[in-house]
C-alpha cells in the first residue's frame, strides 16, 4: 500500500507540473461564434491566444481552462469573430495621397466632371496644368468620355487631363502643350492616338500616351512626414472594415521606403505583401539590375508584417478604358470612343519578353503577376508561365494573374494545372457590369469574373479592390469595403439593372469568406501562417455586428466591424469610428 501511495503522489506531482508548464493563454474571447474558415470551416465558441499567436480553439469551458489568473476574458456575446481579412491588390500610397492638396468629391455625370475642371480652373492660374485621374467612363451616367470641345469650354486657358488609367481625354491646350497634332507619330508601337475620321485631328483621346503629355503638376507637394500621416490615417480605416493585411500591388522604390519606416515605428496595422513595380519595356539589363537589387533587399527576407515578395508588370490596358487586350475585336463603341472595328485592345509587352520577364522575376524568388484584363491577355501570360514550366517546375512559385476579368475555359484548365493563382476584383461587376453587358453582351461575359468555376477546378482565387484614390471603403475610388466585394460574389448583381450577371457564377457564404481569408493567406505563401483561426496562427481577428453566415443576404454588404485585432492587439474599435471619419475628411 505504501508503494501505491507513492506512485499515487508521483503521478499527481508529474500531472501538476505538467499542468503547470502547459502554455496559458493571456487573451481569451469567448460566448460567440468563431468562424475559423480552417479545413472543415469549423465553427468554435470560444478562442484562447497566447502572445500573437492563437493558443486553440473550442468549447468557452476549454478556452476559459487555458486562460492564465490575470488573463482578459472578453465576452462576444453571441457576436460572430471571423479570421482578419486581406484585400489582395491595391494602391495604398497613392490613394492615400489623393486629396493631399485638396478635396475632391464625387462624380456620376459628365457635368460633375466638367462643373469640377471649371471650378479648378478659376482656382489656379491661367496657364496650369489641370489633371482628373480615374473618374472611370463606365461609372459615369453618360458612359462616355468628356470630349476635347468640352473641355475647352469649361478651361479654354488651362491645359486638361482627364486620365483614367493609361488612358486619358485632353482638351486643345494639353494636345497643343504636348506636341500632339494630325502630324504626330508615336515612335514606341505602345501609343494610340484616336483621330477624327474626316479630318485625322486627335480627338483628344489618347490610349497609354501618358510619357507624351506634358503635364507639370502644381499643386502643393507633401513632405515625407505627409505621406506617413496620411498612410497611418488610410491603414486606420482598412482596419475599420476588417482588413489586417494588404498586398500593395504595383510599388515604386519610394513606396517601400515609407512602408518601411511605417514598420520602423511601429505604426503598420496591416500586415503588408509587397510587389514590385518593373517597367517591362525598359532596356532588359535594366530590368535585371532591378530585380536582382530587389533581391538582396532585407525586405525580401520573410516577415510577416511587411515583405518584399512580388515583382508586377502591365500586359494590357483596361476593360474601363476600352484598352484591355481582347482576343476577339472589341466592336465599335461610343461609350469607349473605338471606331475600328478590328481594334482589339492595347498589348503593351510581347511573347519572347514576357517570357522572359516571367523566368526572371520567378527564379529569382519572386512571385511574378502582371496586370492582364482582356481574356488575350490572360491567355497570353498563362502561355507565358506555360513556356516556363518547361524549364523549371512553376507551379510551387504560384505565379499569379491580376485582374483577370475575362477569361477562358482553356486558360482555367492551364492555371489549375500550373499552380497559377488568380487576383480578382468583384466590386468591378457591381460597377460596371451593366457598361460591359451592353458592350459585349451575355455571350462574351459567360467567363467575366467565374468564381464559382475558379473553385470548382481548384484555382485558388483571391478577393481585393484595387483601391487607387481617395480614403473612405465606399467614397473611394474602387471601393474596398470586403463586405460588399463578398455580396458581389453572392449575387452577381451589377448596378443600374435587376439582371444579374451570369448568375451561374455565384458562390456560397463559405466560399466569399474564404476569398478575403485564406485564400488570399495562399496567394501570399503564407497560409500556415494566417487566413483561419487554427492553433499557432497569428491571432488577427475580427468581431462583426452580425452573423455573416445566416443573415439576409442583402445584410451581407451592409456588415460592420466592432473590433479588428493585429496579432492580438487590439487596433480598432467602433466606438472611434466618426472621429477617425472626421479627422481624414477635415485634414488636408
Amino acid at each position: 500500500m505504501k508503494r501505491v501511495g507513492i506512485l499515487v503522489v508521483l503521478a499527481a506531482g508529474v500531472a501538476s507540473l505538467a499542468c503547470r508548464r502547459s502554455p496559458q493563454a493571456d487573451l481569451v474571447v469567448h460566448h460567440g461564434k468563431i468562424v475559423t474558415v480552417d479545413p472543415g470551416f469549423r465553427i468554435a465558441e470560444a478562442m484562447a491566444i497566447r502572445g500573437d499567436r492563437i493558443l486553440a480553439t473550442g468549447s468557452d469551458s476549454e478556452m476559459l481552462a487555458l486562460a492564465a489568473p490575470d488573463a482578459r476574458r472578453i465576452d462576444l456575446a453571441g457576436r460572430t469573430v471571423l479570421p482578419g481579412l486581406t484585400d489582395s491588390h491595391l494602391h495604398a500610397v497613392g490613394a492615400a495621397m489623393y486629396e493631399f492638396d485638396h478635396p475632391v468629391p464625387d462624380m456620376e455625370t459628365i457635368a460633375d466632371v466638367l462643373g469640377y475642371i471649371q471650378a479648378r480652373a478659376a482656382a489656379v492660374p491661367k496657364g496650369e496644368w489641370i489633371h482628373l485621374s480615374q473618374v472611370f467612363i463606365t461609372r459615369l451616367k453618360e458612359q462616355r468620355y468628356p470630349t476635347r470641345q468640352e473641355l475647352d469650354r469649361v478651361a479654354p486657358a488651362h491645359p486638361v487631363v482627364f486620365s483614367t488609367g493609361p488612358d486619358a481625354s485632353l482638351n486643345s491646350l494639353a494636345l497643343k502643350r504636348s506636341g500632339i497634332d494630325r502630324n504626330f507619330q508615336p515612335g514606341d508601337g505602345q501609343c494610340r492616338v484616336e483621330r477624327d475620321p474626316a479630318s485625322g485631328e486627335p480627338t483628344g483621346i489618347l490610349r497609354n500616351c501618358s510619357h507624351y503629355i506634358k503635364d507639370k503638376s502644381e499643386e502643393k507637394q507633401p513632405q515625407p512626414e505627409d505621406y506617413l500621416r496620411r498612410m497611418r490615417m488610410l491603414l486606420a480605416d482598412y482596419n475599420s472594415v476588417g482588413l489586417t493585411s494588404i498586398v500593395d500591388g504595383d510599388t515604386s522604390d519610394e513606396e517601400v521606403e515609407i512602408y518601411r519606416q511605417l514598420k520602423a515605428r511601429g505604426q503598420l496595422t496591416c500586415r503588408t505583401f509587397l510587389v514590385l513595380h518593373v517597367n517591362a519595356n525598359d532596356p532588359f539589363e535594366k530590368i535585371e539590375a532591378r530585380i536582382r537589387q530587389a533581391a538582396v533587399n532585407p525586405l525580401h527576407k520573410y516577415d510577416n508584417l511587411l515583405w518584399l515578395r512580388g515583382i508586377k508588370s502591365y500586359l494590357d490596358g483596361g476593360m474601363l478604358t476600352g484598352s484591355a487586350y481582347m482576343l476577339e475585336p472589341w466592336g465599335v463603341s461610343k461609350v469607349y470612343s473605338i471606331t475600328d472595328p478590328a481594334y482589339r485592345g492595347m498589348r503593351y509587352i510581347d511573347a519572347e519578353r514576357l517570357y522572359r520577364l516571367a523566368r526572371l522575376a520567378l527564379e529569382n524568388g519572386f512571385q511574378f503577376t502582371v496586370h492582364a484584363v482582356g481574356d488575350g491577355a490572360v491567355s497570353a501570360i498563362v502561355e507565358a508561365y506555360e513556356r516556363v514550366n518547361q524549364d523549371f517546375p512553376v507551379h510551387d512559385k504560384r505565379p499569379s494573374i491580376t485582374h483577370a476579368n475575362f477569361m477562358t475555359a482553356e486558360a482555367i484548365r492551364k492555371m489549375k494545372e500550373l499552380g497559377i493563382v488568380a487576383n480578382l476584383q468583384p466590386d468591378w461587376l457591381y460597377l460596371d457590369g451593366a457598361t460591359l453587358r451592353k458592350q459585349f453582351g451575355d455571350a462574351r461575359l459567360a467567363y467575366f469574373q467565374p468564381y464559382k468555376t475558379l473553385f470548382e477546378q481548384g484555382v485558388v482565387v483571391g478577393g481585393g479592390s484595387d483601391h487607387m484614390q481617395k480614403i473612405g471603403s465606399l467614397r473611394s475610388i474602387n471601393q474596398y469595403n470586403p463586405f460588399l466585394g463578398m455580396w458581389v460574389t453572392l449575387t452577381r448583381q451589377p448596378r443600374w439593372t435587376d439582371q444579374p450577371l451570369h448568375p451561374e457564377q455565384r458562390i456560397t457564404r463559405e466560399q466569399a469568406i474564404r476569398l478575403y481569408t485564406i485564400n488570399n493567406a495562399y496567394l501570399t505563401f503564407e497560409e500556415k501562417e494566417k487566413g483561419s483561426l487554427e492553433p499557432g496562427k497569428l491571432a488577427d481577428f475580427i468581431v462583426l455586428d452580425r452573423d455573416i453566415l445566416t443573415c439576409p443576404e442583402d445584410g451581407v454588404k451592409d456588415t460592420q466591424v466592432d473590433q479588428t485585432y493585429l496579432g492580438g492587439k487590439l487596433v480598432y474599435t467602433r466606438k472611434t469610428v466618426a472621429q477617425a471619419r472626421m479627422s481624414f475628411t477635415t485634414l488636408p
